[in-house]
């Protein structure tokens, strides 16, 4: 089997792959192409992590304190954040056209169990102390859901 029917026949819609679809394809991936025997009995699975984002306001006044509060984590929130499996975790500051600030937070997530390790995290004296240092900084969105603080965003476009 070759690169390119590997291509065309999980992707119907293209029948002629472009010239570099073999960067697109991990190792195991290409060596199925190359030798399917070896690979044909077992799925190609490839697990990313879960991807999370998230917006809300950030009071004009509170700018220059939320910016040093995010300066110098606490390295006990920190630790917590790795320990309920958070990765590549940013946050962003914008001002938008009408002249009000917004975070935009994004992370990935590389447990198991998102649920029981957020749960976690709430439970922690440590990060609830440090959010009630944040929290009077931020202004929640009006439309985010029961639960939330932070109101997620929906991815509409990836590519590694």
């Amino acid at each position: 089997m070759r690169l390119a029917s590997v291509y065309t026949s999980r992707h119907a819609a293209r029948p002629d792959p472009p010239a570099d679809v073999g960067d697109h394809l991990s190792l195991r991936q290409r060596l199925a192409c190359e030798s399917p025997d070896l690979y044909e009995k077992e799925p190609i699975v490839t697990q990313h992590p879960r991807r999370y984002a998230s917006i809300i306001g950030l009071r004009a006044d509170k700018l220059a304190e939320y910016k040093n509060l995010h300066a110098a984590v606490w390295p006990g929130v920190l630790s917590m954040i790795r320990q309920c499996n958070i990765r590549n975790y940013s946050i962003f500051l914008r001002k938008v056209d009408h002249g009000r600030h917004y975070l935009f937070s994004y992370f990935e997530y590389t447990g198991a169990d998102f649920d029981a390790d957020m749960k976690k995290m709430a439970g922690d004296p440590t990060t609830r102390t440090w959010w009630d240092f944040c929290k009077p900084c931020q202004m929640p969105l009006n439309d985010r859901a029961g639960g939330e603080w932070w109101a997620a965003a929906q991815e509409v476009f990836h590519v590694d």
